[in-house]
């Protein structure tokens, strides 16, 4: 009898399953990828912020990217950039009523360990689409 052991998890493959839980907002499942004193620092309309922790940095996904309105990731990537991994991803939002809206992100990660140990992020803020 042969028993196998999983192959660690590589930055790539955590960051991987990090944006797929994003586009099914599985925001418990994105919080798994985290480690325990994960920074997450973004440059968003209205202005910068910090938060330390899955569940601060969580909420702040959860607060752009939850509710009712319907969601569909329209385009995301990810590449290496020295020790950092470069992702993106473009969403549309649609509520039931108002105007359609896009937003993009870009997002730096660190990881270590399998988890994610930083995420710095730049947005666009909500655009109106037509």
């Amino acid at each position: 009898m042969t028993t196998s052991t999983p192959a660690p998890q590589t930055t790539t493959s955590v960051a991987d399953l990090f944006l797929t839980a994003l586009i099914q907002r599985d925001f418990a499942a994105m919080a798994s990828y985290l480690a325990p004193a994960v920074v997450l620092r973004g440059l968003i309309p209205p202005g910068p912020f910090t938060e330390v922790g899955p569940e601060p940095a969580i909420a702040r996904f959860r607060g752009w990217f939850g509710g009712p309105d319907d969601f569909a990731v329209v385009d995301s990537g990810r590449e290496r950039i020295g020790a950092k991994l470069a992702m993106h991803w473009m969403v549309r939002m649609n509520p039931a009523v108002g105007t359609p809206r896009l937003a993009e992100q870009r997002a730096y990660l660190t990881t270590d360990d399998g988890t994610i140990t930083s995420i710095d992020l730049v947005c666009t803020g909500w655009q109106p689409t037509e």
